[in-house]
C-alpha cells in the first residue's frame, strides 16, 4: 500500500518542474553549455503598480494592495518616495506605489499563469513585443488592465495597470527570449528587436 502511494507521487510531476525540465533540456541542446549552471533560468518576477494618485486618493493604496495580494498570492510592500519632486507634488516619505517580488517556484508558477491564462484574455491580443528586453536578459511587460487574471477582484473604482519585470539569469537577450519561448511566451511575429 505504501509503495503504491510513493509510486503515484513520483509519477505526478508539478507543472513548474515539468516546464523547468523541458526548458533546461531545450536550452542545453541549443547553446551547448559547458556547465549546467550556465543554463538560464527565471531568477525573480517583480509586479509593480505606481500610484501617483495616492497623493489625493488614499483609498487606491488599499485597493491596489488587495489586488496585488490576490494576483500574486503574496503580500505586497509599499514603495516610498526617496526624495521630493515639486512638479509631481511628491514629498519625501510619501507612498507612491506597491510591489511584489516573487522568487523560485512562485515566480515560475506566476509566469505560467500569466502566459497561459491571463495574456490570452486580452482583447485583440497579437503577442507581446520582442523589443522589451533591457540588454541584460530581463524582460519588461506592462498590462493596462488587471482583470485578465482569474483572481483579480472586479469590484474596483477604476482599472489600474501593472508593470511586470521578469529577471532571468541569461547573459544575452537572445538567450532570455529562448527561455521565455520555452515557457510559451507568445512573442509578436515580425517585431524587430532593437540592437543594443
Amino acid at each position: 500500500m505504501a509503495n503504491s502511494k510513493t509510486a503515484s507521487k513520483e509519477k505526478k510531476k508539478h507543472i513548474v518542474q515539468d516546464f523547468s525540465d523541458r526548458t533546461f533540456k531545450e536550452l542545453s541542446e541549443k547553446y551547448q553549455y559547458d556547465n549546467v549552471m550556465q543554463v538560464p533560468d527565471i531568477v525573480k518576477i517583480i509586479l509593480h503598480r505606481g500610484l501617483g494618485e495616492a497623493i489625493v486618493n488614499t483609498k487606491c493604496i488599499d485597493i491596489s494592495m488587495d489586488q496585488l495580494a490576490e494576483i500574486a498570492a503574496q503580500k505586497p510592500v509599499l514603495t516610498i518616495a526617496k526624495k521630493s519632486i515639486s512638479n509631481f507634488k511628491l514629498r519625501e516619505g510619501q507612498i507612491n506605489g506597491v510591489k511584489v517580488t516573487l522568487r523560485g517556484k512562485k515566480a515560475k508558477l506566476f509566469l505560467i499563469k500569466l502566459i497561459h491564462l491571463a495574456l490570452p484574455k486580452i482583447r485583440d491580443f497579437r503577442g507581446v513585443s520582442p523589443r522589451a528586453f533591457d540588454g541584460s536578459g530581463n524582460y519588461n511587460l506592462g498590462l493596462a488592465d488587471t482583470s485578465v487574471f482569474p483572481e483579480a477582484n472586479r469590484e474596483t473604482d477604476r482599472e489600474r495597470g501593472l508593470d511586470i519585470t521578469i529577471v532571468t539569469s541569461a547573459k544575452t537577450d537572445d538567450e532570455a527570449m529562448d527561455l521565455l519561448k520555452c515557457y510559451g511566451m507568445p512573442f509578436r511575429v515580425g517585431g524587430k528587436r532593437k540592437l543594443a
